[in-house]
């Protein structure tokens, strides 16, 4: 793979021509950022700056205006590839704060295993419907620790709105949920990407993360998609390279609350 070339096709699939993610919010281009605005409970952030060393301090302190305005947080998600090299600093002097890096990882749809492999007793479904996206919000509830609530809300709209933009899978032992993930689609896009993966404690070292993973690379074929990518914490990017992933940049967030 050409890192660098597909890094480019990446910034411009992928963060300059990024489409709304769900109904209700507005993403705009203001020419230095690329940014979505919503209401407090939507995601709201800055997925693509074109700013450099003379720029970067006024670019930041009109997004902090922009959505200290909305009276709403928001997320600056910067990569490794960004300029300046000191994106990162500026903004924590603007008054954000760094969260948890990531790696991103994406591979050629090719060249991954569509094999779905499971222990007895385990197998994967679509949620085709409200029941299977509360189940999914459950499972991630429990798996990660956190409350889902938001984004139960958000694939629910999308469901409703424009259903075709994502799968959600579940991994089931039986009639019980044990792990959820799901893939997301961009129109004209080259890339889909591979979000969420939590499986609950107990069922944990069994192979459902690589089989969600190959799950998800069959949609990917039949969408047409040629890349799969993932922003992956370092728990999951061990299995992503032996599945054949490749890291190309550092993904972090830095979040500005009102």
């Amino acid at each position: 793979m050409d890192h660098q070339e597909v890094l480019r096709l990446f910034d411009r699939q992928a963060r300059r021509e990024v489409a709304p993610d769900h109904p209700g919010v507005r993403v705009e281009n203001t020419g230095t950022v690329v940014r979505q605005s919503g209401g407090p409970d939507d995601w709201n952030g800055v997925v693509y700056s074109d700013v450099d060393e003379a720029t970067a301090d006024a670019v930041i302190a009109e997004q902090v205006r922009h959505y200290g305005a909305l009276g709403v947080e928001f997320e600056w998600k910067t990569y490794t590839h960004d300029a300046p090299a000191d994106l990162g600093e500026r903004l924590m002097r603007a008054g954000f704060v760094a969260d948890e890096p990531e790696s991103l990882m994406i591979a050629e749809v090719a060249g991954l295993s569509t094999q779905v492999e499971l222990a007895d007793g385990l197998h994967l479904v679509d949620a085709v419907d409200e029941a299977g996206i509360e189940l999914a919000a459950r499972v991630h509830d429990e798996a990660f620790g956190t409350d889902n609530t938001r984004l139960k809300q958000q694939l629910l709209e999308r469901l409703a709105h424009d259903p075709d933009s994502f799968v959600m899978t579940l991994a089931m032992a039986g009639d019980r949920p044990v792990s959820a993930a799901r893939i997301e689609f961009t129109p004209g896009s080259d890339f889909a990407g591979l979000w969420g993966g939590g499986t609950v404690a107990e069922f944990r070292g069994r192979g459902i993360y690589r089989a969600l993973v190959a799950h998800r690379t069959r949609l990917a074929i039949a969408r047409g998609i040629r890349y799969l990518q993932v922003d992956a914490m370092p728990t999951s990017r061990p299995i992503l390279e032996r599945l054949g992933f490749e890291q190309l940049s550092v993904t972090t967030p830095y979040i500005w609350k009102p």
